[in-house]
Parts: C-alpha cells; structure tokens; sequence
C-alpha cells in the first residue's frame, strides 16, 4: 500500500482527496491494487483525473457504494 501511495502522490496533479480515495478503494481488494499500479506503469504520464476515470470505470467500483442496490 505504501508504493501505491508513493505513486499517486508523484502524479503531477496529486491532491490529499485524489490519494486518500484512490488507496481506499484500492485496500479493500488485493487486485484492485494491482490493476491500478499496471494501469500506471502503462500510463506514466497519467493525471488523477486519468487514475479516476480508470478506477470508476471498473466492474466492483459501486460495490462499496452505500445503499447500492444490486442489479440483476
């Protein structure tokens, strides 16, 4: 958790709230972890707003959601 942690505060526009959201989401699951830091190695030049976009666009981004109905 540290690296990722480390990384996203290197992102050029890093921010606390980008880094605090990002590594929250990314400690509940081991491969959420994974995906993000393969994401940034293949993306070096990525900005939060890249990083955002590619966590939320991920299949168990709204499983953490309060009050998120499952649909079937």
């Amino acid at each position: 958790m540290d690296e990722l942690i480390n990384r996203l505060n290197e992102v050029s526009d890093s921010y606390f709230g980008f880094v605090a959201g990002i590594s929250t989401y990314a400690k509940k699951k081991p491969e959420r972890m994974k995906n993000i830091m393969n994401y940034m190695n293949d993306n070096p030049q990525a900005l939060s707003s890249d990083i955002i976009r590619f966590v939320s666009l991920q299949p168990d981004f709204h499983e953490d959601t309060v009050g998120a109905e499952k649909v079937s």
